[in-house]
């Protein structure tokens, strides 16, 4: 039994079965209880309870005791299934399980669920390092298609329609320029090729020089934007969170509409850091609140070309490496909020 966020219990199949012959037992013998009351109080008859009473009474509560011990060997290996079911749709694949139980049932069925999961990652494995290796050898064309495009697009000598498309091509180069890159790095912090490299910097400062990195976009669109940062000195790695803010910000901006606004927070405690960003544009949609961390998923068709849906896989993938977590919801008023909880690194850690 254990309780679940919404303040409601969850009962397990053992504890209904238990209970259900405990109630049954504790019904019959206070009828028993209450007939034999009755009787000697209106007529004066003491009523001796059969022998079979008993014997069903005593049967209740012996299968109430063994099948509360049965369960426990026959479930427990089902809900030590579930979790490790749970984690691996979560993209755990690292879960194994091991079990001293006799039923040759039981046996296979973890062996088999080992099996998978073995499967599972070497899929994942083989998966990303070909992604690596494509985009690492996309890198060298891209940049060369860059440069020559940048260069002709100095060419005092072209027509209209040349300067345009010549910046088309510009533009497209540079955004698979960034999915490549993204791609790349989300591939190196899921294979762990990035070393956990942390230094002390003032996290309010990153953050506005995110903000100053975005203010064409921003400044174009009108946005008003505010930010309430708190002086926050945090020891992580720096270039990478760099990337969450940006991304954070960014998406913030797409999403609004013009002449909308931008509210940003940071704010520390004891145990936690707190950075909020919320927006007031369309919101997102229930349906996609739990996908949108997912990997190339993105929820607005209108906003396709402006991004590759990676930023926010690769957002949450860098706050784990530093044991935070991200989180979103819609807002009453319009918009949503993307929430950041980092937590304070001790004095103790910071040395290892």
């Amino acid at each position: 039994m254990k309780k679940t966020g919404k303040g409601k219990w969850n009962y397990s199949l053992d504890f209904y079965f238990f209970w259900v012959n405990l109630c049954a037992f504790a019904v019959i013998v206070i009828v028993s209880a209450l007939i034999s009351a009755l009787l000697y109080q209106f007529f004066h008859l003491t009523v001796q309870i059969p022998e079979a009473v008993y014997s069903v009474v005593l049967c209740i509560a012996l299968g109430a005791t063994v099948s509360h011990f049965l369960s426990k060997k026959i479930l427990a290996p089902i809900n030590k299934l579930g979790k490790a079911m749970s984690k691996v749709a979560q993209g755990d694949f690292t879960v194994k399980l091991e079990t001293g139980s006799k039923l040759s049932e039981i046996r296979k069925l973890y062996g088999d669920f080992n099996l998978m999961v073995k499967e599972l990652a070497a899929t994942e494995t083989l998966q990303m390092d070909f992604v690596s290796n494509v985009s690492h050898e996309f890198k060298t064309p891209i940049s060369a298609i860059d440069g020559y495009a940048t260069l002709l697009q100095g060419d005092s000598h072209l027509t209209e329609e040349q300067a345009e498309y010549t910046g088309k091509i510009i533009y497209n180069v540079r955004r698979l320029s960034g999915l490549v890159s993204n791609i790349l790095l989300l591939s190196r912090i899921e294979n762990q090729a990035i070393p956990a490299k942390k230094e002390k910097f003032r996290l309010d400062e990153q953050i506005r020089q995110a903000i100053l990195a975005l203010e064409t976009k921003w400044t174009e669109k009108e946005i008003d934007l505010e930010a309430e940062l708190e002086p926050v000195t945090y020891t992580g790695n720096e270039p990478l969170l760099l990337h969450v803010w940006l991304n954070l910000i960014d998406n913030a901006v797409k999403f609004s509409q013009k002449g909308g606004s931008i509210r940003i927070r940071l704010t520390a405690s004891e145990q936690n850091i707190l950075v909020s960003v919320r927006d007031h544009g369309c919101g997102i949609a229930e349906t996609d609140l739990k996908r949108i961390f997912d990997k190339f998923y993105q929820t607005d068709t209108a906003h396709k070309e402006e991004g590759n849906g990676l930023g926010l896989a690769l957002a949450q993938r860098i706050l784990s490496i530093h044991q935070g977590r991200i989180e979103v919801e819609n807002c009453r008023t319009g918009g949503c909020c993307f929430s950041v909880i980092l937590p304070v690194v001790k004095e103790s850690e910071k040395e290892k």
